[in-house]
C-alpha cells in the first residue's frame, strides 16, 4: 500500500512538471514564452505575470543576469516551483569613432531634455496590456540590410567606454522602407529624440515592446494599430548615429532583451 502511494505521488509531480513548456533558451538576453494550463497563476522571480486565456505567458532574461530564474506555478491550490539556471554569454567590444562630442558627453543644457525623453520611453515600456501578439513569429524589419551592431556589445565611443549596446543594427540606404516586425499598437512616436532621433515603440502585449530608432521618417501615429509587414517609416541617421541604419530593441518591461532571439535565422 505504501509503495502504491509513493507511485501516485511521483506520477502527480511528473504530470505537474510536464504541464509547463518553455520556448527559448535560459540564457542572458533571451526571450522566453511559457505555456501552461489556462487559469494558472504564474510568478517569475516573485513577480506575477499575465497568462492568456489559452495558457501562454512571456518573460525575458537581462544581459547581465547571474542568478537562476524561479518560475512559480499555482493551479487548483497546488504550487510548483521551477528553477532554471541562466547561461552566461560573451559579448563583443565595439568601437565607434567620429561622433559629435556633444552626443558622447551631452552639454548640461540638454540634461533636462534627455531626462524627459527617457521618461517617455520608460512609460511606453511599462505598458502591461492584454494583447497576445507576442506569441507570433517576428519578421526582419529591413530587407537587404547588413547587421553592423549586435546586442550586448560594450561600446567605446570616441575612445570613451559607455553603456552596452542593447539593440540590433541594420545598415541600409537612407530612405529604405522599414516594416513592422509584429502586430502591435504604437505607444510612442517621436521624430527627434536626443540620442535615438526618430523613434517608435510598439506594444505587443504582456510587457513585450519593440523600439525602432534613428528613423528618417515616421509614418504611423501614437495609438495606431499596426499589422506585421506594414511600412512604418524609413531608415535614417538621426540622433546619435554615424551613418544610415535602423537600431531595433526588444524589451520585457524594463528588461532589455536581444532582438536576434526572436528574428528568423
Amino acid at each position: 500500500m505504501k509503495k502504491f502511494f509513493y507511485f501516485i505521488l511521483i506520477l502527480f509531480f511528473t504530470k505537474g512538471a510536464s504541464a509547463v513548456e518553455f520556448q527559448g533558451k535560459f540564457m542572458q538576453g533571451h526571450f522566453i514564452i511559457g505555456k501552461t494550463k489556462p487559469g494558472t497563476k504564474v510568478l517569475i522571480n516573485k513577480k506575477e505575470v499575465r497568462v492568456t486565456n489559452d495558457g501562454y505567458f512571456v518573460f525575458g532574461i537581462g544581459r547581465d543576469r547571474k542568478y537562476d530564474v524561479v518560475i512559480t506555478i499555482n493551479k487548483d491550490n497546488t504550487k510548483q516551483k521551477i528553477v532554471k539556471k541562466v547561461q552566461k554569454r560573451e559579448y563583443n567590444i565595439q568601437r565607434i569613432d567620429g561622433l559629435e562630442e556633444k552626443k558622447v558627453t551631452p552639454p548640461e543644457e540638454v540634461y533636462e531634455r534627455i531626462k524627459n525623453e527617457n521618461g517617455w520611453i520608460a512609460n511606453a515600456r511599462s505598458v502591461d496590456s492584454n494583447l497576445t501578439h507576442f506569441k507570433n513569429k517576428f519578421i526582419v524589419p529591413v530587407e537587404d540590410s547588413i547587421i553592423t551592431g549586435v546586442y550586448g556589445s560594450q561600446r567605446i565611443l570616441n575612445g570613451e567606454p559607455k553603456r552596452p549596446h542593447y539593440g540590433l543594427d541594420f545598415a541600409a540606404a537612407e530612405g529604405t522602407k522599414i516594416e513592422a516586425m509584429l502586430d502591435g499598437v504604437v505607444t510612442l512616436a517621436e521624430p527627434d529624440l536626443y540620442y535615438s532621433g526618430g523613434t517608435l515603440i510598439f506594444d505587443h502585449g504582456h510587457g513585450i515592446s519593440t523600439l525602432y530608432m534613428h528613423m528618417q521618417k515616421i509614418l504611423v501615429k501614437k495609438g495606431q494599430k499596426i499589422k506585421q509587414g506594414d511600412v512604418i517609416g524609413t531608415v535614417g541617421s538621426t540622433g546619435r548615429a554615424t551613418g544610415a541604419h535602423l537600431d531595433v530593441r526588444l524589451n520585457w518591461f524594463q528588461t532589455r532583451l536581444d532582438p536576434e532571439t526572436v528574428l528568423p535565422n
